[in-house]
């Protein structure tokens, strides 16, 4: 009988915020595939666990995933933790799940920190509809096609970022989005230094093209405003009755039905294509 994949989160700055339950699945498990053991190692003293551990990160996801899914065939129960928030959310944790589920292994995910959440909660922009977006690519073409991807999105956005990149990844927020949609920058969450700045990309922008950015970001970017359809004209109402005609319908039918399905006046567009 296969063992069970836990993903078990960690948290993203401060200590306290691991759980009973987190700690107890630790502790319970026969072994650990962490992103970095150096980090991991901290947690596990700060819990007083001792336990085997492997590595699985991005530059093994292949070979490490078939190791650890190995394991677990063979009856082994694994926890996955990142080095902070929760596996397999813009993490290469989400292969290894997807390996599992293809084996027909249990994954059993436990609720913890998450970055993107903290954020997005405490951002005072709209939360319930949101498009969680990652990191962006640092290639200039792809970075450029996955914004371009978003020019008419209307729900909330959410990207990640490294303090380095961040000052040119305003820049090109405020190029595709324009100066006044706003931002919410949150940094070092839940640790010592956290702060959210609540602004609008072009003045977040120019703040940071003259101060340093120092911590771990989340930017949370408001959407944008629906995109109104012109009304339909009784041109277009013509051009609907034309195409019924040429389906077969009579002059009166064609009129009742694109009158309907258009909202314009019957008797106005009967006029307008009579003859």
């Amino acid at each position: 009988m296969a063992g069970v994949l836990y993903l078990v989160p960690t948290p993203i700055g401060n200590l306290g915020d691991i759980s009973p339950r987190m700690a107890q699945t630790l502790a319970a498990v026969d072994f650990i595939a962490a992103e970095d053991t150096r980090v991991t190692a901290k947690l596990l003293n700060h819990l007083d666990i001792q336990k085997p551990m492997v590595i699985y990160h991005r530059h093994n996801s292949r070979t490490g995933g078939q190791a650890v899914l190995n394991r677990l065939l063979a009856g082994e129960n694994c926890a996955l933790v990142t080095d902070a928030g929760t596996p397999a959310i813009s993490d290469p944790g989400e292969e290894l799940v997807a390996l599992c589920a293809q084996n027909s292994v249990p994954v059993i995910s436990i609720p913890g920190p998450c970055a993107l959440v903290a954020a997005l909660a405490a951002s005072g922009l709209p939360t319930g509809r949101f498009t969680f977006e990652g990191f962006l690519a640092m290639n200039k073409k792809n970075r450029k096609n996955h914004l371009d991807a978003l020019r008419n999105e209307e729900r909330t956005m959410i990207f990640y970022e490294a303090p380095h990149k961040l000052p040119a990844t305003l820049e090109d927020l405020t190029e595709t989005f324009g100066p006044d949609r706003p931002i919410a920058l949150c940094r070092e969450l839940s640790k010592l230094h956290e702060e959210i700045l609540r602004t609008t990309l072009g003045a977040a922008a120019a703040f940071y093209q003259e101060n340093t950015p120092r911590g771990e970001f989340v930017l949370v970017v408001g959407g944008g405003q629906p995109v109104e359809e012109a009304a339909p004209t009784l041109e277009d109402g013509a051009q609907r009755v034309a195409a019924l005609r040429a389906q077969g319908q009579s002059h009166r039918d064609a009129v009742r039905q694109a009158a309907k399905e258009l909202g314009l006046s019957r008797s106005e567009l009967y006029d307008q294509t009579k003859g």
